[in-house]
């Protein structure tokens, strides 16, 4: 087995949430599939230099592509995340550059490209629970507020309870968003802010959680820099990724 590929038991929990088969027409096979969209996702390649052990490069990307417009990936994400029985959540967010080729992003529609200190990047917007696990993900511009993102976030889950989140998130409509979902939010104010909001030092600490849930998900090159033009399959090759370390938790827990 290569170095990315799939063990058995994680196999196991992902091919039930692929869709079923067309009647009457042979599908290539799954596993060799996803194999080698990991492979490209883990190093960083372009498609077309995808192993000859995976199959045609085209095969697998065209896999990639069509399941992202058709949501597959979003749904194996969410089936996934929804298990989590947690009720304390820590948001925070990392900005991505963007390589020259997503630049190149043509139309009108929204590729949540936007301009920041470090150039055309991206943000990408996450919420974990208390093993570091991912929730929900977001996507905005890089120039984005990070308070902008709270209601998408919070909306994945169904009874947020403890919300931690750092400074970037003070706002009392970041609160109350928090509060209207039956929430209780642990967001320090700024230091320039008369009255100061006293947070548990203990719980505030956890916030490496979702730190290093973002130096995981680094570790797939193919995300640590962007390279896809549209919004959607950025979007879609993180949650594989977080999809993945989703199964590697279950196996290891098994």
């Amino acid at each position: 087995m290569a170095r990315f590929d799939l063990t058995d038991v994680e196999w196991g929990l992902i091919q039930p949430l692929l869709p079923n088969k067309p009647r009457g027409v042979a599908r290539v096979d799954d596993r060799r599939v996803l194999n080698g969209i990991f492979w490209v996702l883990r190093t960083g390649s372009p498609w077309r230099d995808l192993p000859e052990r995976y199959g045609p490069y085209t095969t697998v990307y065209n896999r990639f592509n069509r399941w992202a417009k058709a949501g597959v990936w979003v749904q194996v994400f969410e089936t996934l995340a929804e298990k989590s029985p947690d009720s304390m959540q820590f948001i925070d967010s990392s900005i991505i550059r963007a390589h020259q080729q997503a630049a190149g992003s043509k139309g009108g529609s929204d590729h949540t490209l936007g301009r920041s200190r470090g150039g055309l990047s991206t943000k990408i917007n996450a919420m974990v629970d208390h093993r570091g696990l991912p929730l929900a993900i977001t996507l905005s511009p890089g120039q984005a507020s990070d308070k902008a993102a709270v209601a998408d976030l919070l909306a994945a889950h169904p009874a947020p309870g403890d919300v931690v989140a750092d400074r970037g998130y003070d706002a009392r409509a970041v609160l109350d968003i928090i509060a209207a979902r039956g929430g209780r939010g642990h967001i320090p104010t700024q230091r320039d802010r008369k009255l100061q909001r006293s947070v548990d030092p203990a719980l505030y600490r956890k916030r490496n959680l979702v730190e290093r849930f973002f130096n995981k998900l680094k570790h797939f090159r193919k995300i640590a820099t962007r390279y896809e033009k549209s919004a959607r399959n950025y979007l879609a090759a993180i949650l594989i990724a977080c999809s993945r370390l989703w199964v590697r938790h279950y196996e290891s827990a098994s």
